[in-house]
């Protein structure tokens, strides 16, 4: 099981943090929604803040690369196996800094990873 944690995750439902819980759902993968509002994704609710959440294994990034700065030592503090940095969110920063912790990177898109079988 490789738990996800969204990060970036919207309660609106055509956004693709918002797909991208339902499909990680549908595909068997437990999925965090983290967003800055509060709502609720396929049952599952948004999660405010920088919760603690142990054994991820994988994040995804549904922010932009300036909102991600404040992210940064959240986002290594969950000792992820790997980040996806979904298009629109490449970071030439933060990816030098979780190769730095050897957290693998896909820059990729979720959604295609789920569709095509390679998540």
């Amino acid at each position: 099981m490789k738990k996800t944690l969204v990060l970036g995750a919207s309660p609106n439902p055509s956004r693709y943090s918002n797909i991208a819980v339902h499909r990680l759902n549908k595909n068997g993968v437990e999925a965090v929604p983290v967003g800055i509002r509060e709502g609720v994704i396929d049952g599952i609710n948004i999660i405010k803040g920088e919760p603690s959440v142990d054994d991820v294994h994988t994040i995804t990034l549904y922010l932009n690369s300036q909102r991600q700065k404040a992210y940064y030592d959240y986002i290594l503090g969950l000792k992820p196996q790997r980040i996806i940095f979904n298009p629109g969110t490449e970071n030439l920063e933060l990816i030098k800094l979780a190769k730095e912790q050897d957290i693998e990177i896909e820059i990729a898109c979720t959604l295609v990873m789920l569709a095509t079988g390679v998540y």
